[in-house]
């Protein structure tokens, strides 16, 4: 094994769980997550060579997960096989975290997907506006105007969860 491979099969083993985990955040299936995952590292497993700094390799990693993601909601849905529809057996009321958790897990798979990714980046992945902005190569008013309309989304959302 090179030492290039071998470094590269440390980076992932390093970040491949905390990169599914985002995946998941943005798309809502595990399956799909995965399969995001899978091309982000193998985009970046190409470019391998070319980058310099490996040891700064996070927010590369997490800019190309954010635009596979949103590169794939692009294509549109005909590209892509439904399994099945959502759960037909739901709890009525959320009774603790856990469940509260996964409401807000549901919620957030009905944001759109830009203002999901820029949720999922500044909220759960705790980036700054600017940090945002260069991931998501838009500029910071974006951020903030998506993150405004993705969060009243997002409370909408809850709000019909809560009524129903």
């Amino acid at each position: 094994m090179s030492d290039r491979d071998a470094a590269f099969e440390a980076y992932f083993a390093a970040r491949c769980d905390a990169m599914r985990g985002t995946a998941y955040l943005l798309c809502g299936d595990w399956h799909r997550a995965e399969d995001l995952v899978q091309q982000t590292f193998t985009t970046i497993y190409l470019a391998w060579r070319r980058i310099q700094r490996h040891e700064a390799m996070d927010n590369y990693t997490r800019q190309t997960l954010v635009r596979t993601f949103l590169s794939e909601r692009r294509r549109g849905w005909f590209r892509h096989e439904s399994v099945g529809s959502a759960p037909t057996d739901r709890a009525v009321r959320p009774v603790d975290l856990a469940d509260e958790r996964l409401v807000l897990l549901e919620a957030l798979v009905k944001v759109p997907p830009r203002q999901r990714a820029v949720l999922v980046l500044r909220y759960w992945e705790d980036q700054s506006v600017e940090q945002t902005a260069v991931l998501l190569d838009c500029s910071t008013g974006n951020v903030k105007s998506q993150a405004a309309r993705g969060l009243a989304t997002l409370r909408g959302l809850l709000e019909e969860e809560r009524v129903r």
